[in-house]
Formats: structure tokens, sequence, C-alpha cells
């Protein structure tokens, strides 16, 4: 017997959260995808966790492959395989046929870009898919008053997106969707390694000097990492080490870069609204929000009092699942 479930997809760049209507989020894996390119067609051999974990360390003919880049879908059906795979967890193998989705986007995307989206959840099996904004989605879940006439800020960085709205009476009222976010932070770390010791890190290594010692200013209690990397001069491996001073120093122009875009912003909203956010301040969601103080950058760059969401990266998933749960699909 085929029966209906409502679930909502939080499509991330860097991350993939589901949330199952009736039991909350149920699923948070990476957006990659460990392909088989000498099979023919090329075929999906994991996803998720078990695909992250083959990056950087799988033969020739098997690609870890991330299918989308600054919140957009640049490989459809790989797309749709990994949504499949996804929700075969999720749901425990139950028919999927007659399942409803409720898929976020970025707030800028084309009409190309937004089918895409829709056409990967259909091709995956949704019976039925519509789309939210991701800003909208996030304000929704941190409990921000949407749906009053009152002026409310929210900053999501994710990992390939940058969405800054200001949000009233239900809709956005101005957007801008940057795409600089937490990928751009590993690519400048590796970038800035590169440079200066002439030593190539990988992904997961940038990644990991970004969440244990990385920050927007300084801060107590800063240290050090020791990394190995590949030394560009011989080719043998290096070890060297990488200090908080340095990540901060690596990063600090994709940061500049998204504080243009809140300022931008800000610029473009109505008096009444801006001072409603003067007054309550801009709430940072997504996981670029957990960076070290650099909700206190913000602060000192904007003027504005910054919060940071508790659970950043599950605002997106949690706001979906209030729709879920009110019937709004």
């Amino acid at each position: 017997m085929l029966f209906a479930q409502d679930i909502g997809i939080d499509l991330g760049t860097a991350n993939t959260i589901v949330y199952l209507k009736g039991k909350g989020i149920v699923l948070r894996e990476p957006t990659v995808v460990a392909v088989n390119e000498k099979a023919n067609p090329p075929s999906v051999v994991a996803v998720g966790n078990e695909a992250k974990d083959m990056i950087g360390r799988t033969p020739g003919s098997i690609s870890a492959v991330k299918p989308l880049k600054d919140g957009v879908i640049i490989n459809s059906e790989i797309t749709s395989d990994m949504l499949k795979e996804f929700i075969k967890k999720v749901i425990n193998k139950t028919p999927f046929v007659r399942a409803r989705v409720l898929i976020c986007v970025p707030s800028g995307i084309t009409e190309v870009e937004r089918k895409a989206v829709h056409d990967a959840a259909r091709d995956a099996g949704a019976k039925y898919a519509s789309l939210i904004h991701k800003p909208l989605a996030a304000a929704i879940g941190v409990g921000l008053p949407v749906t009053e006439a009152v002026g409310s800020m929210i900053v999501d960085i994710g990992g390939g997106t940058t969405e800054v709205a200001v949000i009233s009476y239900r809709d956005i009222v101005t957007a801008k969707s940057s795409r600089i976010a937490g990928d751009d932070f590993d690519d400048a770390i590796i970038e800035y390694i590169r440079k200066k010791h002439n030593v190539l890190i990988g992904e997961r290594t940038a990644e990991e000097l970004k969440i244990k010692i990385g920050s927007a200013m300084s801060y107590d209690g800063e240290g050090a990492m020791d990394v190995r990397g590949r030394n560009l001069v011989d080719g043998l491996p290096k070890n060297i080490e990488v200090t908080s001073e340095d990540v901060r120093e690596a990063i600090s122009e994709p940061i500049s870069q998204i504080i243009d875009a809140i300022r931008s912003t800000l610029e473009k909203t109505p008096p009444e609204l801006l001072s409603d956010i003067v007054d309550n301040g801009i709430m940072l969601t997504g996981g670029g929000a957990l960076l070290r103080e650099l909700d206190k950058l913000i602060e000192e760059k904007t003027k504005i009092p910054v919060h940071v969401a508790p659970y950043p990266m599950d605002c997106v998933a949690t706001g979906m699942g209030v729709c879920l749960e009110k019937g709004n699909i």
C-alpha cells in the first residue's frame, strides 16, 4: 500500500538536512556523492557521510562529486540519485510515490535553476514538490515574527551561498543572495597556505582548520594546528604549523564580502523596517554562523546588535518543518 509522506529537504551545497513530518529532523549528511565513472552509465556508489569519507582517497575510477555549487544544482541526475538514497534512509524503504516534498532554494536563483531543483525532486520520486526561499525558512525556524508587519533581518551563511534578507508580514521585502559562503572560506585557506608555505592541503584539512582554530576576530585561547600537505617544490609530504592568525588572515576577504552584502541590503531597507532591525538586531543562521567572533565583527561594522541562532545549521530545516506541521505545502 502506498501512503503520503510530507518531507522537507534543506538541500545545501555542503550539507543536506531532511525533516519528516511528525518526526522532526531525521537526516543530516554531507551533499556528496561517490560515482563510479567506469560504469556505463556512471553509477552512484555511496552518498552522504560514506561518500565524504572517500574524498581524496578513491581510485581513479571512483570520484567524489558535489552535485551543487553556489547553492544551485550543477548535476541534476546525480542530485536526483542522491535524494533517492537519502529519502530511502528516512522513510525505511516505504514507497515514496505519493510523497510531498518541500525543498528550499536560495532567494536569488533563476527560473531555470528553480526548475532544476523541482525536477530533481520529481525525478527522485516525489508526487508533488514545492519550493520555499531559504532565508524565509530560516527566519521561521528561528522564531522571528515573520507573520507580523515588523522588520526582521536574517543572514544565513551556508556552504555555497549567503542569504541576506529583510522579512516583514510573511514575505521578503529586500534580499541579496551572495555566492560567497563557507566553501569560500575553505578555498581561501587552501590558497593562503599554498602562497605562504608552498604547500597544498586538501578540502577536509582546510575545513578542519576553519572549525578548530578559525575566527573573524582575535579571541582568547587562540591556538595553532600541525597539518600535513604536499610540498609543491619536491612533491613530498610536509608538516607545517598553521595559527589562528593565519586562518583569520586567509578568510578576511570572503568575510568582508559577506559584510558588504549585509550593508547593501540594509541600504535598500525602508526606514521603518530598518528601525525595527536596529531595535531587534540581525539574526545569524547557517553553518557559517558558527565561526568564532563573526557576530562581533558584523556588529562592529554595522553598529547593529547581532545574534547567533541556537542550532544555526538546523534553522532552515526547522522552518520547513513548521510549514509541514501546519500543512503549508
